[in-house]
């Protein structure tokens, strides 16, 4: 049978649309990834991470994905003020498939290294380095 499940294909793809809305774009996938390594990061350690996102973007994207229940905002009152991001359960659960794009990604760099090298992002390689630790 080509469906055996009651989930129709306009309900599957809405399904695939309903995730990628809520982890797609640019830097929602990466915010999640460091805060796994991390387990709880500031909005500067985060800023620093990603060196390729405006304050703007970066302030829009983590009310974007705790408005989703994909990570937790704690706020410290104290001066300087203090905020702290962590992963909540539900964010937890799209780790493993993050993980798995990271090791198809790692993969793709490498066949484009041998293939192009002079096409690799130094900065990039430098972050995933300091994030992910050295190349096994």
């Amino acid at each position: 049978m080509k469906n055996e499940s009651n989930l129709t294909e306009g309900t599957q793809l809405c399904a695939v649309d309903y995730a990628f809305k809520r982890i797609g774009g640019k830097y929602k996938a990466r915010i999640l990834w460091y805060l796994d390594m991390k387990k709880v990061l500031r909005y500067g350690e985060l800023n620093r991470t990603l060196p390729d996102i405006t304050t703007k973007m970066l302030t829009q994207t983590l009310r974007e994905l705790e408005d989703d229940q994909l990570i937790i905002r704690k706020m410290y009152h104290e001066v300087p003020p203090k905020v702290e991001y962590s992963l909540s359960e539900t964010g937890r659960e799209l780790i493993p498939f993050i993980a798995h794009l990271h090791n198809w990604g790692k993969k793709q760099i490498e066949k484009e290294a041998i293939n192009h090298p002079l096409r690799q992002d130094e900065r990039t390689a430098e972050v995933c380095k300091a994030i992910c630790g050295p190349e096994e």
